[in-house]
C-alpha cells in the first residue's frame, strides 16, 4: 500500500526525505519584530538568529491553516499520516485535524490520521521514522496508528538552553532571574511531560555541566535503549551536539544516533547554542 507522511516544519527532515514525494513538510510562519519568516527550505538560520537577538520582543510562530493541511492530504496515497508538534505548544495539531475533517467530507473513506507528537523538533522526526518503519514492514493502516501511538507514549524529549533570552522575552523567566542566571552561568535542563508541556528537570552552572546532567536524565528514563533510535538536534552548535552524541554513546547502547540542525521553529525555541534530544 502507498503512503504519505506529512510533518509540520517544527520537525527536522532527514536528507533522504527532502526529495521523496512520500514526505512533505508543512511550514509554520515565524514573526520577529513584525517581520514574517516562512519556515521552509528558504529559512536562513543565521539571519533569523540575528533578528531574534536584535528584537526586544519574543519571536512568535503561527501554525499552518487547515486549508494548507487539506492541500497536503490531496494525494493518491492509500495511507496518509500527519505529525504535528505538541498540541500544548501550538495550534498545529488542531489545524491538521480540522483540515483532515474537511478533506474527509470531500473524500469519504480515505485513510487519514493526525498524530499529536506531544513533543517537537527531532521528536517529530523520530515519529516520522517510526511510521515509515511500520509501513515498510507491511503493517495495515490501523496497526501503524496503534504502534506509533504506543511509541509516542513511550518517547521522551530533553533539551538544554544556552541562551535564556527567549524564555525571558516570553515571560517564562523574569528579568531579574534572567540576569542572575546569566551572571552565574546557570543553564536549565528541560524536558517534556506526558501531556506534551515543557518542564524544568534540572539546572547546572555552565553549559557542559548542564549537558552532563541531561545525559544522566536521558540514561535514567530510557528503557530498552538498544531497540531505539536516538536523535539530537542543535541550533548552530554542531561541535557541541557531537560531544553530546559521544557522551550518550558511553552511557547507552542504541540502534542509531542521528544528528540534525534545527529548522525554523526549533531554532526559535532552542535559540543559539541550544540542543535537543529525543528517544
Amino acid at each position: 500500500m502507498s503512503y504519505k507522511i506529512i510533518i509540520d516544519s517544527c520537525g527536522e527532515f532527514l536528507d533522504e526525505w527532502k526529495d521523496d514525494e512520500r514526505f512533505e513538510s508543512v511550514p509554520l510562519t515565524l514573526n520577529v519584530g513584525g517581520e514574517t519568516v516562512i519556515d521552509d527550505e528558504t529559512f536562513d538560520q543565521a539571519e533569523f538568529l540575528k533578528k531574534v537577538a536584535a528584537c526586544p520582543e519574543c519571536p512568535k510562530s503561527a501554525c499552518p491553516s487547515p486549508e494548507r493541511y487539506m492541500k497536503a492530504y490531496e494525494c493518491e496515497a492509500d495511507h496518509i499520516y500527519a505529525v504535528t508538534l505538541s498540541s500544548e505548544l501550538s495550534g498545529s495539531y488542531n489545524s491538521a485535524v480540522i483540515g483532515k475533517d474537511l478533506f474527509l467530507e470531500e473524500n469519504p473513506g480515505r485513510n487519514v490520521y493526525v498524530f499529536n507528537s506531544r513533543s517537537a523538533s527531532v521528536g517529530e522526526t523520530l515519529i516520522g521514522m517510526k511510521i515509515q518503519e511500520c509501513e515498510e514492514a507491511g503493517c495495515s493502516f490501523r496497526e501503524t496508528v496503534e504502534r506509533v501511538e504506543k511509541y509516542i507514549a513511550e518517547q521522551n524529549t530533553f533539551f538544554v538552553l544556552d541562551d535564556l533570552e527567549t524564555l525571558r522575552k516570553n515571560g517564562r523567566l523574569s528579568r531579574v532571574k534572567s540576569l542572575v542566571a546569566s551572571a552565574l552561568k546557570i543553564k536549565p535542563v528541560m524536558g517534556s511531560t506526558d501531556e506534551g508541556t515543557i518542564c524544568q528537570l534540572d539546572q547546572a552552572r555552565g553549559i557542559n555541566k548542564a549537558l552532563i546532567k541531561m545525559v544522566q536524565h536521558v540514561a535514567e528514563k530510557t528503557e530498552n535503549s538498544e531497540t531505539k533510535v536516538l536523535a539530537i538536534s542543535h541550533c548552530n552548535c554542531r561541535e557541541r551536539a557531537m560531544l553530546l552524541k559521544d557522551a550518550l554513546q558511553e552511557r547507552l547502547t542504541t540502534k542509531e544516533i542521528i544528528v540534525l540542525d534545527t529548522a525554523g521553529v526549533s531554532s526559535m525555541y532552542a535559540n543559539n547554542g541550544g540542543v535537543i534530544v529525543a528517544v
